[in-house]
């Protein structure tokens, strides 16, 4: 029988407890602790580290650490990211700016992930706070589309003659 290790990160109520707990095959081990963090209306947060595990039909065993997602725990995440043999980071896509919460994941792991497979989870699709998308213009703010096919592809989409 082998073990791996593969490691959740990502943003603070991200997921990583709740993937970490519908997977495992024993009830998960979690740090969760009443939340002050008021820039965050989660009730709870890890402050340690989340652990869970599953067994492949082979006997292999998949062993399954969470981080914490505030950055302020980040020596946490070398010490958790060692002998990981992959990892898995989550975003919340309701966050203001998902894309700026993934970069602190990405150079905050930058040595591991030159040498690690990585996997890259969305979560909450739909309710970017800056979302607006239209039934009329099917485009994103700062983007240009034709007013009458909608395809910000369309050659007449700066001339405005269809």
């Amino acid at each position: 029988m082998n073990e791996y290790k593969i490691l959740f990160t990502g943003t603070m109520g991200a997921g990583k407890t709740t993937a970490i707990g519908a997977v495992s095959e024993t009830p998960p081990i979690v740090t969760d602790v009443v939340n002050n963090d008021q820039s965050h209306t989660k009730e709870r947060t890890t402050v340690g580290l989340d652990f869970g595990q599953f067994t492949l039909d082979n006997g292999d065993r998949i062993r399954m650490f969470g981080t914490p997602g505030q950055s302020r725990f980040d020596f946490l995440w070398k010490i958790l990211s060692k002998n990981a043999l992959g990892m898995i980071i989550l975003t919340d896509n309701s966050r203001p700016d998902p894309l700026a919460d993934l970069r602190v994941y990405l150079e905050g792991f930058a040595d591991d992930l030159d040498i690690m497979p990585c996997a890259i989870g969305i979560g909450r699709l739909g309710e970017h706070p800056r979302r607006r998308w239209t039934t009329t213009s099917r485009s994103w703010p700062g983007t240009t589309a034709c007013c009458r096919c909608s395809r910000s592809t369309c050659a007449s989409a700066m001339t405005s003659s269809c």
